[in-house]
This record gives structure tokens, sequence and C-alpha cells, in this order.
């Protein structure tokens, strides 16, 4: 691992970032009638795509916004440019973790099928949201305002071809209406609702949200670790593996995930409870063992479509010996272009030969006089990785992330020595059931949490 490379400056990525900064700063004060002072976000927007194909539209839509004059197709204009600068940054950062890993690049991702557009009008009248809370700004929002998403998101969740969109516009509504009125925030996620608005605004155009297709493959399945990802009312477990065809094809990196409900007593390694029973990859993971795979979907950018039907536990298959030996050669999936962006990265790597530091920034890594940070944050309390056990160890399987302004490592399980011999503590292993004493009280306390819960809807229903 090339780790001078990731402290080493990309030509044009300062300058790309801050066009967005520009931008997105006008959007919290609002398109309908920009100052003098938010013209410059615009008009820095629309030359960082000069000399692509959206020049000439993103300048006609800085122009016509900066006058007051911006309409919904401006909009549109304005959110692709956007989309498109952030994409290519995401290129940037991934072809420079290529050059760190030494692993071959992607391949470029297949245009989405043709077809007719699906309803066209909930589309229209989600673009039409959209655009009132561009010009409102995010300092302009009030409940009023946020409600009208409401009565879209209503009639597009039964349709699952529009559940993406759906998704996506209730629960950016949800986040806005938490902060109404919008004049008396003391701090405003800028980045984040601009990406919101800028991705919701994409996906309500004609052939943008549709898949690009999803093939069978069938093989073996070598688990590297556990992503969890909580929230107060859902969790998602996201597997990270190498998958290995069985008609000889290169290995590639691939994802399989499973989420769930759940109430926001259930923390910890209760999570695994609501989880396990939708996936058996993750008693694989937790045993240390393979999965052989037959015709299990995937889609274009490495996401299995997980079928417990068509999975079975393979042999025992240790995670640093995958890493070491199978992981070097795996092809990563390529990225959609509407989905191209930097806080999507999640490289698996192996780092090695680190010594470990920690002050008052926190935790990081000394990999041949090069400093890369550990993002203790995204350690989950569902298993037995603690930072403790991180800054003990000697090897780290990980997700490099870049956050910002910086790459940063995420870890997923770690080797450390114990009375002379090397023992690996995993993020998730506790998916699939655990005997350790910690685990077990913490899936008690949750095991109890959720029989409450049960009696208390029990009787609120037979009422």
């Amino acid at each position: 691992m090339r780790a001078d490379l990731l402290s080493d400056g990309i030509d044009g990525l300062d300058e790309a970032l801050a066009a967005v900064d520009g931008f997105d700063d006008v959007l919290v004060g609002g398109l309908l009638r920009p100052g003098p002072g938010q013209a410059g976000g615009l008009t820095g927007l629309a030359e960082a795509v000069a000399g692509t194909p959206l020049a000439s539209r993103a300048a006609e839509a800085a122009e016509k916004t900066a006058a007051g004059a911006g309409g919904e197709d401006h909009f549109v204009a304005l959110a692709a440019a956007r989309t498109a600068l952030l994409g290519s940054v995401h290129d940037a950062l991934v072809a420079r973790v290529d050059e760190v890993t030494g692993r071959p690049a992607a391949e470029e991702a297949a245009a989405p099928a043709a077809g007719a557009e699906h309803a066209a009008n909930l589309h229209a009248a989600s673009r039409s949201w959209l655009c009132d809370l561009a010009r409102a700004g995010w300092q302009g929002i009030d409940h009023e305002l946020v409600a009208g998403a409401a009565p879209v998101v209503s009639a597009m969740l039964p349709d699952p071809a529009l559940r993406r969109l759906a998704t996506l516009l209730d629960g950016f509504a949800a986040e806005l209406a938490a902060s109404c009125p919008g004049a008396t925030l003391e701090r405003v996620p800028v980045r984040r609702w601009a990406d919101l608005w800028s991705r919701a605004m994409l996906l309500t155009l004609p052939g943008v949200a549709r898949p690009a297709g999803v093939a069978e493959v069938s093989g073996r399945l070598l688990p590297l670790g556990v992503d969890v990802q909580e929230h107060a009312t859902a969790v998602q477990a996201q597997v990270h593996a190498v998958f290995e065809p069985s008609d000889g094809g290169a290995a590639r990196l691939v994802r399989a995930s499973v989420s769930a409900p759940k109430p926001d007593t259930v923390v910890g390694a209760g999570l695994w409870q609501l989880l396990r029973p939708h996936m058996s990859l993750l008693a694989a993971v937790s045993e240390g063992r393979t999965m052989e795979l037959d015709a299990m979907p995937v889609t274009a950018e490495g996401d299995l479509v997980w079928d417990d039907t068509r999975a079975r536990a393979g042999e025992p298959a240790e995670v640093f010996t995958t890493a070491r030996v199978a992981l070097p050669a795996a092809v990563a999936s390529a990225v959609a272009p509407v989905d191209r962006h930097p806080a999507r990265i999640a490289v698996p790597v192996l780092v090695e030969g680190y010594a470990v530091e920690e002050d008052e920034d926190g935790t990081a890594l000394r990999i041949a006089g090069h400093r890369l940070v550990v993002d203790v944050d995204r350690v989950p309390a569902a298993g037995p990785l603690t930072p403790e056990v991180v800054a003990a160890s000697g090897a780290c399987v990980g997700l490099l992330r870049w956050d910002a302004g910086e790459f940063l490592l995420q870890p997923l399980a770690v080797e450390r020595t114990v009375r002379k011999k090397a023992v690996a503590v995993h993020a998730g292993a506790w998916a699939g059931g655990t005997a350790d004493k910690a685990g077990v009280r913490a899936e008690k306390a949750a095991t109890d949490s959720v029989k409450v819960l049960r009696e208390r809807a029990g009787k609120l229903l037979r009422k």
C-alpha cells in the first residue's frame, strides 16, 4: 500500500470543491432573488463546467438565476453541473486509491436502459416542490412549504419503480421539518442538504433512476467485514467481500446489504437480532466461513441482491488470509454517473506494518512515515472491535474513505498479538450470535426491550 500517495495533492480538486461550496452557499439564501454576493457562486459553478457538454446550459442557468428569472429547467441544469463536479472529484479520488492499492481500475458503468417515462406527473410534482425549496433557500423554509412533499411521497410509495425517489424525498422533508423555521437555524448542514436537493432533482428526470440491469453469478464469496449503519428508526449491515466466479473469471469486490426497521431502544449487539433472520451471510461472517453462491443476482455496481435460497455456507476462511491473497487482485465495480460522490467512496484495503499514534486529534496509523487517520466514530458498538483494540493492533482490514479533505480508514477487523499468537478481532464478530460475555449481556438487554415493546404494541392493537 502506497500510503505516501494519500497525502499528495490532486490537481483541480480544491477548485472543484470550491465551486461546489460557492453554489451551496447560494442555496442557503435561496434562488428567488439572489443578491450580488450570490451571483459569484452561480457564475463559479458554470465556469467550472466550461468545456463540457453542460457548458452552455449551465452558463444560461447561472445568468438567468442570478437575475432572479431562473426556472425549473435552469435549476435542473445547476443541479446537473454540481453533480458532475462532485462526480469528477469522486473519479479523481478513486483513481488515487487505485494507485495506492495497486489494484486494477473499474470499468466504465453501463448506461441505463432506455424506456418510456414512468409516472411523469409525479416526477413533475416532485421537481416543482424541489424548485420551491431552492427559491426559498434553507433559511426560508417553513412547515407549510416542507409539507408540500407529503402528498407526492404518499402517491409514490406504493409504486416500486418510484420508491427510490420517494424515500429520498420523505427523508429530506423530515430533516427539513425538524429544522423549521429556517430563519432561526444556528447551523445549516449546507453540503448535506445541497447533496439531497441536487440528487433528488436529477432523479426526477426520465431514465436517471432506471437500473442498468441485474446479472446472475455463481461462485465463492469471501467476506472481509461488516459496516453497520444505524439510525434511530432503522439499521443496515453491509458486508464487503471478494467474489470469485466459478467460471474462472476475475475476482471482484462486491457488497451485500440487509436493512430492518428498529425501535430507538434497541442498540449495540441487539441490532443483530433484527438483521439475522433476513440474511444467512451474517452467520458466515461471524463463523469465519465462505459462502457458495448459485445464480445470485448482482447489480452492475457490485451489490448482491441477497437471496438465502441461492447461498449455502462453505469452508472456513480467515479474513486476513483473504485480504492478503485474494483482495489485491479483486476488481472494483463501476459506479453509475448519478451515484459518483466522494461520500460514497468505501474501498476495502489491508494495512500492515504500522505504528499507532494517539493524540488530541484522535487515532492515526503511521505507515512508512505517513499518517492515516482512523475513523473510530464509525466503529460500531455492536461488536468487540473498540478503539482500544485498534490501538493495540498490528494489521487492519478496513474501508478507505474520504471526508473533510482527507483520506480516513474505517476498521472492519484488526489483528493483534496475544500471548505471542496473532488474534483477529472483527466488527461483525457477533453478527451471527456470540458466546462473548459482553455480547450475551447486550443481546439479553435487547431481547427484554423487544419483548416489552411487543407486549405494549399488542395491548394497543387489542383496544
